[in-house]
């Protein structure tokens, strides 16, 4: 008989410290959740370019820069879309890669000697307009 209650207390105690750790597991999931969605920032702004080519070589150039996480430049808006990481990169990093790569944004002016090692489509109007509103240029 008493083999029987110990046995039940033995196997009480197991089933309520193996409880108490899964909620703990839990709550420390939800916890980094919540800090890993504060630290990302959506950013938008205008960048010069022509073609295809050009959204290639601004999205590599953003894509490179630590915590950047997406990046999407509209050839028709002259416009790129940008989510990262706000603790391991900021908007002047970002503008700054896209000028390094020979692009414009609407805050940092291009490399003019990677500008010149564009091909030929890519080379476009220092004077262009970064048309962000997707209104058809005439």
């Amino acid at each position: 008989m008493k083999k029987i209650i110990l046995s039940l207390a033995v196997l009480a105690i197991m089933g309520l410290t193996s409880c108490k750790n899964e909620a703990k597991q839990e709550t420390e999931t939800t916890t980094s959740e919540v800090s890993n969605e504060m630290a990302m920032a959506d950013i938008s702004f205008g960048v010069r370019g022509n073609c295809g080519m050009c959204k290639s070589t601004i999205e590599k150039a953003v894509h490179a820069v630590p915590g950047v996480s997406k990046a999407n430049w509209d050839v028709d808006k002259k416009k790129i879309e940008v989510s990262f990481d706000d603790t391991k990169t900021d908007a002047t990093a970002i503008h700054t890669a896209i000028a390094a790569s020979g692009y414009d944004t609407d805050k940092v002016l291009g490399s003019e000697a990677a500008y010149e090692n564009l091909p030929g489509c890519c080379k476009y109007d220092h004077e262009m307009k970064m048309n962000q509103s997707g209104e058809s240029k005439e």
